[in-house]
C-alpha cells in the first residue's frame, strides 16, 4: 500500500553489487533483485529501493548529498557488525537532541547514518 506524499523509493549508487549485497544482506538482513548487469534493486523488510551501476559514490559531509539514516535498537552493536563486515566509520558515535548516531561508508564509498535514541 503506497502512502501519498511519503518517500517510497531510493536509490544509491554501487561499484561493486557483489561487495554491495554482501554487506548489506550481512550487517541489515536486506533481500535483493536484480534486473540487469546495471541495476540491483533492495527490500529492508518496509522500504524498497535500488542500486545502480556507478564509479561514484553518495557523501552528505563533503559533497552535500541526501543522508541515508537507519534506525537500530542498539547503536553499540549495529555500529561492530558495520566494522566487522569492512566498513569504515567516518563519524563516530556523537550524541544530538533525541537520541546518537554515527555516519560510515559502505563498500563503495556511500555514506550512512545510523541512529537510535536508546
Amino acid at each position: 500500500m503506497l502512502e501519498d506524499r511519503r518517500i517510497n523509493y531510493i536509490e544509491l549508487p554501487s561499484k561493486d553489487f557483489s561487495s554491495t549485497k554482501a554487506f548489506y544482506g550481512k550487517v541489515f538482513g536486506w533481500t535483493f533483485q536484480d534486473y540487469s548487469d546495471n541495476y540491483c534493486a533492495f527490500n529492508d523488510g518496509r522500504l524498497d529501493g535500488g542500486f545502480y551501476r556507478s564509479s561514484l559514490s553518495s557523501d552528505s559531509t563533503n559533497r552535500g548529498a541526501a543522508l541515508v539514516v537507519i534506525y537500530a535498537d542498539d547503536l553499540e552493536a549495529t555500529l561492530e557488525r558495520i566494522t566487522d563486515a569492512g566498513a569504515t566509520i567516518c563519524i563516530e558515535i556523537f550524541s544530538f537532541p533525541g537520541g546518537r548516531r554515527f555516519h560510515f561508508l559502505d563498500p563503495s564509498g556511500n555514506e550512512l547514518a545510523v541512529w537510535s535514541d536508546q
